[in-house]
């Protein structure tokens, strides 16, 4: 699985697998955040991700986001979730963007 290191505290990939959260874990995450809706077509449904990711003992956060529509309030409950979850931490979406997208626009909201 390849992912990509936006600084020490968060990192983003394309979708992942519940066989993945090993991965992730291995990797050194503390928090996994899924930015990806159940509804997009090629997702996988979040509860096994987040299933497997609590077994690990990993965080995880389910925020969905349509990539052409992200609101004020996707922006101020992925600045929530970056304030209360452990890091460093991994999120994914489809391609990687949308998630690189929310945090930077969550690091902008909280300064």
């Amino acid at each position: 699985m390849d992912y990509r290191q936006i600084n020490d505290d968060f990192a983003v990939t394309g979708q992942i697998t519940a066989a993945d959260v090993a991965t992730v874990k291995a990797a050194g995450f503390k928090s996994i955040i899924s930015n990806r809706p159940d509804s997009e077509d090629g997702a996988v449904p979040h509860d096994g991700i987040e299933a497997a990711a609590k077994e690990a003992g990993l965080e995880f956060r389910y925020i969905p986001v349509v990539a052409s529509n992200i609101t004020p309030d996707d922006v101020a409950k992925m600045a929530d979730a970056l304030d209360e979850l452990d890091g460093p931490v991994f999120a994914y979406c489809r391609s990687g963007a949308r998630s690189t997208n929310l945090y930077m626009m969550a690091k902008q909201l909280r300064g």
